[in-house]
């Protein structure tokens, strides 16, 4: 088994794990671990835009943008971390510009903003342009330059390795396991800090934006290794998902004017956010989708409604409203390129001509690691460190986004926190030392392995996989009541039995050993899958994301804290809600405040 030795390792080679390991290798020695090719990190598929108060069109400032991520938060979001996301973006996204990032231009050459859900000016009031973008492959250009700055600045890249295993000593991380995809043979990395940024789980459920990669590994890893998990409950669901397919349909169609429509030909956002319309905030619109759906105005009968951006009917509404400005089917080609190629060669149909089929899709989890907005993993509700563990972006839940994510947000999340983990890592790195490596570092995952390899029951990792993606959606999705999640819960807890006692794979070879991946990555969405059933069954209201028909109002008396679940040494899960929620800014502010969410 062959030892790697690395100041600081980070794994996954997305937004987030690039930012960090440009800001680390800068001043100690750098790995990134991924197990994908690192341009084909689930950063390059984020379309519309990163959110930064730039102003660049229209008067904008960081406590607006503060104020719209709380708010949209439905005020779960820690206030100090999302006056950091707001004040930080701004030269986070100039950053980016230097180091090479070919945002679309306005006339006078400035990065060019669009509209985005749930952001406003003037502390929540007319929609406002602060979603800077190129084209709609802008989480594409951000990885690209990213990668390219890595490489001049000489991280050491390990593609194709598959972490399976955080290393602890005592109290403190020093390194993890990996599999080597090509050979199947196991690495072991000593490290004096380590950084998960291994993005969502979005496999968990049926109806998914997120690619068949995104298996929550960083999070199962780390939450067997003792770590808590914080708001596991809080998954958002993306409202425009290709009908069927879960493929993303950016937000920024909509920004760029497209309106959401029944089968009566009826805008019906007017109805549940008179204000902002369809662009309210992610978890507003979904529910609202839903509500038609249910209400029998889906198109034809069907489960979908329709986003239609045709310059015809987006000129009507824009005229409607008193507005200047006119689209065109050569603007509509220009700004959504990769959206109008997506719908036609997977729908066959032309959105520049006719409306294309949505509905809610699974999308990003708020939760995640806890963390401190230094990046740093804490495990209780006193913010108390982890020494040597880090996290950034989707797996990580540094609070920012509370209880429902703002369009745009997630690359800012991942920049702004991904550079600020990346300079406290360095300055641990360069203070500590190298602790020994415990005794057999890899042999309780290789058992675990081998045990899946050998493995001769009857259930293929792919049923058992499928009937968790179809319980989570029904019961777990965007409504839920108590009797749905524990039936939820109930068939998760059978399912992880029976990984444990009746999986069978068919690939027992090492090379390329994809079959048995799938079935270790399936435990980890099972562990999950456990976790966010348990924390939404606990948490008895309703807020962004977590919409439960039978306790349908949020209560802030009793549930503004946070959830952090914990492993048990008999395999349960115990879960506290002794962390409060950061509300520093309405302690200054009252309209940061939690009020009643109107728009």
């Amino acid at each position: 088994m062959q030892t790697h030795q690395y100041e600081a390792v980070i794994i996954g080679a997305g937004g987030a794990g690039l930012m960090a390991a440009l800001y680390a290798s800068r001043h100690v020695k750098t790995a990134v671990i991924s197990k994908l090719y690192p341009t084909r990190s689930h950063t390059g598929t984020a379309q519309g835009g990163i959110g930064a108060a730039l102003g660049n069109l229209e008067e904008d400032r960081p406590e607006w943008h503060a104020f719209d991520t709380v708010k949209g938060g439905d005020y779960l979001s820690d206030q100090d971390a999302a006056l950091v996301l707001a004040e930080e973006a701004v030269s986070a996204v100039i950053e980016l510009e230097h180091l090479g990032l070919p945002f679309d231009r306005t006339s006078e050459g400035r990065i060019s903003q669009r509209r985005f859900g749930g952001h406003t000016s003037g502390f929540g009031g007319s929609p406002v342009r602060r979603a800077c973008h190129a084209a709609d492959r802008t989480g594409h250009m951000i990885l690209q330059t990213l990668y390219q700055q890595c490489i001049k600045n000489d991280v050491m890249f390990f593609d194709e390795y598959h972490v399976i295993d955080l290393i602890r000593s005592g109290d403190t991380v020093v390194g993890v396991v990996a599999i080597n995809i090509n050979d199947g043979k196991l690495h072991v990395f000593h490290s004096k800090a380590v950084l998960f940024a291994t993005g969502g789980w979005g496999k968990v459920w049926e109806i998914t934006s997120n690619a068949h990669t995104l298996t929550g590994d960083g999070n199962a890893i780390t939450y067997r290794r003792g770590v808590p998990m914080q708001d596991m409950e809080f998954f958002q669901f993306h409202p425009t998902g290709i009908y069927k397919m879960g493929i993303l349909i950016t937000e920024g169609v909509r920004g760029e004017g497209g309106v959401l429509i029944n089968d009566r030909g009826e805008r019906f956002m007017e109805r549940y956010a008179p204000s902002i319309k369809d662009l309210a905030s992610r978890d507003v619109v979904s529910r609202a989708i839903y509500l038609e759906l249910e209400a029998g105005r889906g198109i034809k009968g069907r489960r979908y409604v329709h986003l239609d951006v045709t310059p015809e009917t987006v000129n009507r509404y824009l005229a409607e409203a008193g507005e200047d400005r006119r689209i065109d089917a050569e603007y509509i080609e220009t700004r959504l390129p990769d959206i109008l190629d997506f719908c036609r060669t997977y729908l066959g149909v032309d959105p520049v001509k006719e409306p294309m089929p949505v509905q809610p899709t699974a999308h990003y989890g708020m939760g995640g690691i806890p963390t401190d907005l230094d990046g740093r993993a804490v495990i209780d509700g006193s913010r108390t460190p982890l020494p040597g563990l880090y996290a950034a972006g989707e797996c990580a839940c540094v609070s920012v986004h509370g209880a429902n994510r703002l369009g745009t947000n997630s690359l800012t999340d991942l920049i702004v926190f991904g550079r600020r983990s990346g300079k406290h890592m360095a300055e641990y790195c360069q203070g500590a030392d190298f602790v020994p490596l415990p005794d057999n570092p890899a042999g309780e995952v290789e058992a675990e392995l081998q045990r899946i390899c050998t493995a001769s029951g009857s259930r293929k990792p792919y049923e058992i996989r499928a009937e968790m993606q179809q319980i989570m959606m029904k019961h777990v999705g965007v409504f839920r009541t108590a009797s749905g999640m524990q039936e939820a819960l109930d068939t998760v807890r059978r399912l992880q039995e029976q990984f444990k006692t009746d999986l069978v794979i068919d690939d027992r070879g090492q090379r390329f050993n994809t079959d048995l991946l799938e079935a270790w990555e399936l435990g980890c969405l099972l562990d999950i899958a456990e976790v966010t059933a348990a924390s939404a069954l606990a948490r008895q209201e309703s807020r962004g994301a977590h919409s439960r028909d039978d306790f349908p109002k949020r209560d802030d008396e009793k549930w503004m804290v946070h959830t952090l679940a914990y492993p048990t040494d008999d395999g349960g899960i115990r879960l506290d809600h002794n962390k409060p929620v950061d509300m520093s800014l309405a302690e200054k502010d009252e309209r940061f405040k939690a009020k009643e969410r109107v728009y």
